[in-house]
């Protein structure tokens, strides 16, 4: 499973928007969950916010489900959103050292 999420917060939220996904971050690392790769980026306008997902099957899409921090940065997303997260599947076309196909 691959897929891409893109949202943009409002200004007053997007600190704080980082701060909660930070926080899945060292969760993440902390438990080791294994099977997924998961990255965010943060685009130059300070409010627009890209997370790519992926697992090694697609038996463990719902990985991110036991992780407490993703459940507390999930609990107020709406309220935090000028545009809601949109989720895309995805397929790697190419990567240099980033993304496994």
């Amino acid at each position: 499973m691959k897929s891409l999420i893109r949202y943009k917060t409002k200004p007053e939220s997007a600190d704080e928007n980082q701060r909660l996904i930070e926080k899945v971050y060292e969760e993440l690392a902390a438990r080791d969950p294994g099977g997924i790769r998961y990255a965010t980026l943060r685009l130059e306008d300070g409010v627009s916010f890209i997370h790519i997902f992926m697992t090694d099957s697609d038996d463990t899409p719902n990985a991110l489900g036991g992780i407490a921090a993703f459940a507390e940065f999930q609990r107020e997303l709406p309220q935090r959103c000028v545009d809601l997260p949109v989720a895309q599947a995805a397929t790697v076309v190419g990567s240099y050292r980033l993304l496994s196909s």
